[in-house]
């Protein structure tokens, strides 16, 4: 199985501008764990998790004030759409997190996480 079959296609942009409760309501609201995050005044594209959100918050940062902008990941590996679901895992694994975000080229078409492939995994499971 490949990441394009456990991806999913439905992406959370947010900009650096966005507070981090803003940025958290959205993912909350779409039941999502990450958002990629574009900045066009920086290179590449980033990733804000809900482990940096409740890093933030733990540290007592206010939520209201801090923005996305302060709590990117840049040192991001993306995954394509051909890899294999064990690459993509071993990827995770080796890196201590648990998305990747999905490219095409340079466009962004999707995001894999952690519960994607193990849902996909069971999935394949339960049909044997």
């Amino acid at each position: 199985m490949q990441v394009r079959d456990a991806m999913s296609k439905q992406v959370l942009v947010v900009g650096p501008e966005h507070t981090l409760r803003q940025a958290a309501s959205m993912m909350a609201t779409r039941r999502v764990g990450s958002a990629v995050v574009i900045d066009p005044d920086a290179q590449g594209i980033g990733i804000m998790t809900e482990r940096d959100v409740l890093y933030a918050i733990g540290g007592n940062l206010d939520p209201d004030v801090e923005t996305v902008g302060g709590h990117i990941t840049w040192d991001v590996v993306y995954a394509g759409p051909d890899w294999t679901l064990e690459e993509a895992a071993l990827a995770m694994s080796r890196g201590g997190f648990r998305h990747l975000v999905v490219l095409e080229g340079t466009e962004v078409i999707g995001v894999v996480s952690v519960r994607d492939i193990m849902r996909v995994w069971a999935a394949d499971r339960e049909r044997v």
